[in-house]
């Protein structure tokens, strides 16, 4: 269950590279990053085959709670890289 903002904690916003190895592109992984976080999503961009795969999204909210999501991103065996 996500923990409630500290009302005056800062909101920051960053973009995300999701690499889904082959055993996960059938995974609903962004249904779950949704509903486990306190963190808002735009999708930016995306390429899904049957092999392999990549999402690119926007999150935003408090930088503890992003990086609480990026830790459970590689746990699940996601590689999470920030482009430029």
């Amino acid at each position: 269950m996500p923990k409630p903002p500290a009302q005056d904690e800062p909101q920051v916003s960053r973009v995300l590279h999701l690499i889904y190895p082959a055993s996960l592109v059938g995974e609903p992984i962004l249904y779950r990053l949704i509903r486990q976080f306190d963190l808002t999503f735009n999708l930016r961009s995306a390429q899904l085959g049957i092999d392999e795969g990549w999402i690119e999204i926007q999150a935003t909210g408090s930088s503890e709670e992003l990086e609480r999501a990026v830790r459970w991103l590689t746990s699940e065996g996601l590689q999470v890289t920030f482009p430029g």
